[in-house]
């Protein structure tokens, strides 16, 4: 059950209708009318991971719980994702929790540095007391900080260095580009999209809208 899956096979499961695949695994967000019971239902998540021996990121808050899941031993989605998924929303669907898949998001960093990666990469791993996930990757021990990683493609003139990544749901991806437009956005690049939508602002920072399909897993 740890062999590697596509996204398009985890949203292909039955009973994951409320998860939505993103940049760092599966995610769910729902809704809670208060702290205690976002609590509670934490609890319950934690009694079924201990039963999987299977544990996700779990983060509450007064109104909400967020719960994503990846296989750490694979870096990727397996079906013991599948398996804590379902288990979950079936444990939501008893306490009548109601999902908000348009709240799932990942943020991350990239910083252009095709000639200079040796000297800036340590620089923020120190800065920032992140940990190499990956060649080029830095991530936040706890999994709380958005990621960095570190381009190594030409910088475009016109743009600052450093840009942002934003992983949504496929189903809201075009309604947040549209939104970023709506805001003074311009768009940069949409060749790759649905993958990703490259966007820039008036000073020239840019962001990526990007989205798990488009990338091999259709």
């Amino acid at each position: 059950m740890r062999d590697p899956i596509t996204a398009k096979q985890f949203h292909d499961s039955d009973g994951i209708e409320d998860w939505r695949v993103v940049s760092g695994g599966a995610s769910a967000v729902y809704r809670v009318t208060s702290f205690s019971e976002g609590v509670g239902f934490a609890v319950l998540i934690a009694s079924i991971a201990d039963e999987l021996d299977h544990h996700p990121d779990v983060d509450v808050r007064a109104r909400s719980v967020t719960i994503r899941t990846r296989t750490h031993s694979t870096n990727s989605l397996t079906e013991m994702d599948v398996a804590l998924a379902q288990r979950i929303q079936a444990a939501a669907r008893q306490l009548d929790l109601v999902a908000d898949p348009s709240a799932v998001q990942t943020v991350f960093f990239a910083i252009d540095a095709p000639d200079s990666f040796e000297k800036v990469q340590p620089f923020w791993k120190a800065a920032l007391g992140y940990k190499e996930r990956l060649p080029h990757e830095l991530q936040d021990p706890k999994r709380r900080g958005p990621l960095f990683w570190f381009n190594d493609k030409p910088h475009r003139d016109g743009h600052n260095r450093i840009h942002v990544d934003v992983s949504v749901p496929h189903d809201i991806a075009e309604a947040r580009v549209q939104a970023v437009l709506d805001a003074g956005g311009r768009l940069l690049g949409d060749t790759f999209a649905p993958a990703w939508w490259s966007l820039i602002d008036a000073d020239g920072n840019v962001v990526d809208i990007a989205t798990w399909r488009g990338r091999g897993d259709d």
